[in-house]
């Protein structure tokens, strides 16, 4: 590790999160200092151009103690990216000592100044919510980018505009999941949108408990928090919250007396206190759970002043989400829908029962904790046949069978086999639709979800 004789920041993981933030402290006036631990030609590549910038990078790195052992309390800083947990020993030690140890987000924060923040978590429905919203502000004619877990880095846009002499957009969209919360408590913006809380990343987290009181911290900073009433979970703690704005995608009545809707749905028209704002039918997008990410969107859109001609119109011209229930395909009478973007059983269970049955469904990845029931349930209903791949293919398999599962089982090495074999048994079993929906991590055989769904695109295609 270098001399520290000024503050330092050594930013470990050199992603699109880690890059971003390297080059905004670096345009603030700090040294900084990025550790990569992997080494190869296009990493090399990236270390040469934070280099010519003034940033210091070394590849090969591990995280171990003796980096960090001159960084000094008060002074110099460690940022993470959102891959390495928050509870990892050298980060622990380093926050013993009194060094700051931070998230990419907090970089982007600190940097953001007077540009209003939308931040919005949720186990499901963010990334959609994210895209809409950003999608209904900028169709209103409002600079409103959609940054952070989309895959866009705050930080890489923040320092992006400033280098090209540009002027600050007048709104962050932020999608921001529980490892960026977790790593950037002091993140506080404007409206904070709250989607669904379902079991997820435990394997990180450890329970369900600590999973939602990190989603919660983010909310209870904000200035103004909407949340979902058709969310089990977040209904079920709705006396905690004493400022919350509520939506649901249903009639009001249902919700009971304890909570009064901002928006709801009824009649096909969305509702408000003042009457129908517009037709339910102008978001395109299938399934029950689209209609709540609609009505969180709307919410928000009309908190920040737009009529409801203008979200209606924004609703309508909306294309969807790459890899969230994305048609791709209309074949031999057969539709083709990625969505790779169904990472875990909850998201796969809203997927299966959205589009129309029944449907060969391919599934598998890299397994994840959490309660496959509904997921199952929702295969026994909807899937004829369901097409099993990836390391978690052997253990799906078993699932199936002890669920009383009576439809047919293919277990696969990987996509290349599973697409070929779902069309065949699409055309034997008289599918109308074929659903990627893996219900798993991709990191068994692909870097992201949005590489697993791409593959399939391109596999789909050459058919």
């Amino acid at each position: 590790m270098p001399s520290t004789s000024h503050p330092l920041a050594v930013v470990i993981g050199l992603g699109r999160s880690g890059s971003g933030a390297a080059r905004l402290l670096k345009a603030s006036g700090q040294r900084v200092l990025v550790l990569e631990s992997r080494r190869n030609p296009e990493l090399e590549q990236q270390a040469e151009d934070l280099r010519a910038g003034g940033v210091e990078v070394e590849l090969g790195q591990s995280l171990a103690s003796e980096s960090f052992a001159q960084l000094q309390p008060g002074t110099d800083r460690v940022v993470v990216s959102p891959g390495i947990r928050w509870d990892h020993p050298v980060l622990k030690a380093l926050r013993e000592r009194g060094v700051r140890v931070c998230g990419e987000m907090s970089v982007a924060w600190e940097a953001s100044n007077e540009i209003p923040w939308i931040g919005i978590t949720g186990t499901n429905g963010k990334t959609t919510v994210t895209h809409l919203l950003s999608h209904i502000l900028n169709h209103a004619g409002l600079d409103a980018p959609m940054v952070g877990n989309v895959g866009i880095s705050a930080a890489e846009l923040l320092i992006e505009r400033r280098e090209a002499g540009a002027t600050p957009p007048d709104w962050l969209v932020v999608e921001l999941s529980s490892y960026q919360i977790e790593s950037s408590a002091e993140l506080a913006p404007r409206l904070g949108l709250w989607t669904t809380l379902t079991p997820d990343h435990l394997e990180r987290h450890g329970t369900l408990e600590a999973y939602r009181a990190i989603k919660r911290s983010l909310l209870q900073n904000c200035g103004e928090q909407l949340l979902n009433a058709d969310d089990a979970d977040l209904r079920a703690h709705a006396g905690s919250w004493d400022r919350a704005t509520w939506v649901t995608a249903g009639p009001r009545r249902l919700l009971g007396a304890g909570l009064q809707p901002f928006l709801w749905i009824d009649g096909g028209m969305v509702m408000a206190a003042s009457g129908p704002l517009f037709s339910a039918a102008a978001l395109a997008l299938p399934g029950a759970h689209n209609r709540q990410n609609m009505v969180l969107a709307a919410a928000t859109a009309l908190k920040l002043g737009l009529e409801p001609a203008v979200i209606e119109a924004a609703l309508r011209s909306f294309p969807g989400v790459p890899h969230r229930l994305e048609q791709i395909r209309l074949l031999d009478g057969v539709r083709w829908f990625n969505d790779s973007k169904a990472t875990n059983y909850d998201a796969a269970e809203v997927g299966i029962t959205a589009v129309e049955g029944p449907m060969v469904v391919l599934a598998g990845g890299e397994i994840k904790q959490g309660d496959p029931e509904a997921w199952l349930e929702a295969l026994g209903r909807q899937a004829a046949a369901v097409v099993l791949f990836g390391a978690a293919r052997e253990a799906f398999a078993a699932l199936l069978s002890g669920s009383g599962y009576a439809g047919t089982v293919e277990l696969v090495e990987g996509q290349a086999e599973a697409v070929p074999l779902a069309r065949e048994l699409a055309r034997r079993l008289g599918c109308p639709t074929v659903l990627l929906s893996p219900a798993c991590a991709s990191f068994d055989q692909y870097k992201d979800f949005e590489a697993r769904g791409e593959h399939f695109r391109t596999l789909v295609a050459a058919l």
